[in-house]
């Protein structure tokens, strides 16, 4: 079964396109007018091993925040859709990771109920070049919203808001990436005592 996807959005603040395979090698083509998102959403895709492609414009002339939101939002509609009934996937996933002097963990669970939670400080009103890094809260909580999942964001401790944000793109991909797979143990079977992961 192919778990793969293409989603546009366009409003008069943005127009994006999203395609997405689950199911990938980590290929990927991202466009956006915010050179340091296009970085993270790379890191994303090569990471997590998602074949990944994703095409922007935005009212960036005002700033930053309408183009990160909505590619959250696409984004993570287009795993909502790729997913299907979330039949035999793992459904959980974690990953804790370093880079340098940071040490980030992200957990998700797509149960098909949306729920954020951020637990990052140090990024206040921190900017990487033209980038504000608290648009990276933004992202991630339009994210949860349309992929209808739990995401925890957890930074046990950093310094360079770089390395932090890269680090948490990296831990979101591996979790993402171990909690999308097939476990072949349930025979195509929802992993939910309900039954269901979408109602």
């Amino acid at each position: 079964m192919a778990r793969r996807t293409r989603l546009e959005r366009k409003t008069k603040e943005t127009q994006i396109s999203v395609s997405l395979d689950i199911d990938g090698s980590g290929q990927q083509q991202i466009e956006t007018p915010v050179p340091f998102l296009s970085h993270m959403l790379d890191a994303f895709a090569r990471h997590g091993m998602f074949d990944l492609a994703i095409h922007s414009a935005g009212d960036i002339e005002i700033d930053a925040h309408h183009t990160v939101e909505d590619i959250g939002l696409v984004l993570g509609g287009a795993f909502e859709q790729a997913l299907g009934d979330r039949a035999g996937i793992v459904r959980y996933g974690s990953a804790t990771l370093p880079m340098d002097e940071v040490l980030a963990t992200v957990a998700v669970d797509f149960c098909g109920r949306p729920a954020f939670v951020w637990r990052v400080d140090g990024l206040e009103g921190k900017w990487i070049g033209d980038f504000d890094c608290e648009l990276v809260r933004e992202f991630f909580g339009a994210f949860a919203t349309k992929a209808q999942c739990n995401l925890h964001v957890v930074l046990h401790y950093g310094g360079n808001a770089h390395h932090t944000i890269e680090c948490i793109y990296k831990a979101f991909a591996r979790a993402c990436d171990a909690a999308t797979k097939i476990d072949p143990r349930l025979g195509g079977a929802v992993p939910s005592t309900k039954g269901t992961l979408t109602k």
